[in-house]
């Protein structure tokens, strides 16, 4: 009777155990067959985006509305941001510069941080932040909602109207976007570094701009911003 009893509690303390095991056996595995669903996923989707983007008929009136929910109606937030980095990033690297006598690279240090790093960086956080969670919310609503199934029961294609639009729009608005921040940044850069010693905002950007190559524009201008709002979306 005795053995009867440990043979029983043996059993039921084992099973959940071997079940433990057993999952964490399974996990690596599940992990890597999802990882390779979700890129074969993302190549369907790719594949459907650019047909439909590249095949008539377009839908420009929808990219057009498009373009101004994601481009006019960031540009406020955007410029603000662009505003406040180029006035912290001129005030907290003045004293620096000073303390290691490097003050007249102070013009150089805003423009080159700003254009190549915090600029497309900050531009495309807030308009992830703004645009890809409203994106989400939107199609998951019509989804639910079944206007999703009833556009393609009328003979609408989604990904031509629904995703091809917004794709395009935020390709087209996150670079104007970026310049837009790029100079609220420098200006307010400028203005922060004037209120503390007096110049001339030619001569600030004759300093900034004197090194700058337009290689140094175009790449994080275009992609950065682009591959930010990718990611975070």
């Amino acid at each position: 009777m005795i053995y009867l009893t440990i043979f029983v509690l043996a059993a039921a303390i084992s099973s959940p155990l071997a079940s433990r095991a057993r999952m964490r056996l399974a996990f690596p595995k599940n992990l890597f067959i999802s990882v390779f669903e979700w890129f074969g996923e993302l190549g369907f989707f790719c594949a459907r985006l650019f047909r439909a983007a590249l095949v008539p008929p377009y839908e420009f009136g929808e990219l057009l509305r498009q373009c101004d929910e994601i481009g006019s109606k960031s540009l406020p937030l955007v410029a603000l941001a662009g505003a406040a980095t180029g006035v912290v990033l001129s005030l907290q690297t003045r004293d620096s510069l000073i303390r290691f006598g490097a003050k007249s690279f102070l013009p150089a240090v805003i423009v080159f941080s700003i254009i190549k790093e915090s600029g497309p960086i900050i531009t495309g956080l807030i308009v992830s932040g703004r645009v890809g969670a409203g994106i989400g919310a939107q199609l998951g609503s019509m989804k639910v909602t079944e206007q999703i199934d009833a556009m393609e029961a009328s003979a609408v294609d989604p990904y031509k109207f629904l995703v091809a639009t917004r794709v395009l729009a935020c390709i087209l608005m996150l670079p104007l976007l970026t310049l837009a921040s790029d100079f609220c940044g420098i200006f307010m850069g400028w203005i922060a570094n004037m209120l503390a010693e007096p110049i001339s905002l030619r001569l600030f950007l004759e300093s900034g701009f004197k090194n700058a190559l337009f290689s140094d524009f175009i790449p994080p201008t275009c992609l950065l911003s682009s591959l930010m709002f990718c990611w975070c979306d």
